[in-house]
């Protein structure tokens, strides 16, 4: 009898154990970042994966993929969540800006004051705005799901001296994304842009074939800049490092409403893990690149303004040059606006 009981106890519990698998791969959701588990983009990936698998009682399931294993360049990779063998993939602006080139907007310098600001912006109307240009552009293939942040602000790192005004940046070397908006601003500002690939950068830097990056401190610091001879960094924050995540469409709307409801409370909780992720990250890694002998500038207010008059032209390039580019920077512009004013006010109450 005992033997009995125990088999169906047994029985049961692999039967339990099948059900369950059958049930976590009613749906499964590839999801690729080519990153590595250091970085933000994995801190949001493994919160999705949390609370989509939790929400959904085990009927979506999550898969992720690190580093180039589904696709290796971002070209590749979006094409894959428009073909549907990618179902979720994260791409800076510069990634996406062949198929849309006004998410370059992010890259407009000194737009946005703080994270405060940038998260609203972020959370609010302007994100559904690009979702519905970036579908319109698709053919309804290609959806945005929310922008996070991949590695804080951009600011400027170089291997040869302090950057305090926009002179300083004259005639050096700077890498850029192969984008047309970080080359016109390198070139604005009297740099000489060059497109390097990101695995390719620490050589670079190392040999000289560059001198100079735009990147936020954790990214310099994780890809270990500081051995390839980066001693400077100015902290002018002049873009924030907004991180597209992009979701095939078609996968999307197959789902019902309330599986849909899961995947959009799970990308906001994405979303909130990546705003995060980077200001604690960057707590340690500034000291790492004190300790590194690494020089920190802060500019001026009168500093930060003559950077700010420099980089007029790049607005009036992007209006011309970018499709959707008066559109989306005008919307992005009130949304920054409007964010300013909403936070300024919530500060003056708290005051009180």
């Amino acid at each position: 009898m005992l033997k009995k009981t125990l088999k169906s106890l047994v029985l049961a519990t692999a039967l339990a154990g099948t059900a369950g698998t059958a049930m976590a791969q009613d749906i499964m959701l590839r999801a690729t970042a080519n990153s590595n588990e250091n970085d933000e983009d994995y801190d949001g990936l493994v919160v999705f994966k949390n609370y989509v698998e939790n929400a959904s009682n085990g009927a979506i399931g999550v898969e992720i993929f690190m580093g180039t294993q589904l696709c290796g360049k971002p070209d590749e990779c979006m094409a894959g969540v428009s073909d549907g063998t990618i179902d979720i993939y994260i791409s800076t602006s510069g990634g996406a800006a062949g198929l849309f080139p006004y998410v370059q907007v992010l890259d407009l310098p000194y737009l946005m004051s703080d994270d405060r600001v940038a998260e609203e912006v972020l959370t609010g109307d302007f994100t559904r705005m690009m979702r519905g240009m970036a579908l319109a552009d698709s053919g309804n293939t290609i959806r945005l799901m929310a922008i996070g942040n991949t590695g804080g602000w951009r600011n400027y790192a170089n291997t040869k001296k302090r950057i305090a005004t926009p002179g300083d940046l004259a005639g050096m070397k700077m890498r850029t994304v192969p984008a047309d908006l970080p080359q016109t601003l390198a070139t604005t500002l009297g740099a000489s842009p060059t497109p390097i690939p990101w695995p390719e950068l620490f050589t670079s830097l190392q040999t000289g074939v560059v001198e100079g990056t735009a990147n936020g401190i954790t990214d310099i610091m994780s890809m270990k800049f500081t051995d390839a001879g980066v001693k400077y960094i100015t902290l002018d924050g002049h873009s924030y490092m907004g991180a597209f995540w992009w979701m095939n469409n078609d996968r999307f709307m197959g789902m019902t409403d309330d599986q849909k409801r899961v995947v959009l409370d799970g990308m906001a909780a994405l979303q909130q893990a990546t705003f995060a992720s980077p200001k604690r990250k960057e707590i340690q890694a500034y000291a790492d690149f004190k300790a590194a002998g690494g020089e920190i500038y802060v500019p001026t207010a009168a500093e930060k303004a003559a950077f700010k008059e420099a980089v007029a032209p790049v607005f009036d390039w992007f209006k011309g040059n970018v499709k959707g580019g008066p559109e989306v920077l005008d919307a992005f512009m009130k949304a920054a606006a409007d964010a300013e004013a909403k936070i300024a006010a919530e500060r003056a109450a708290d005051l009180n």
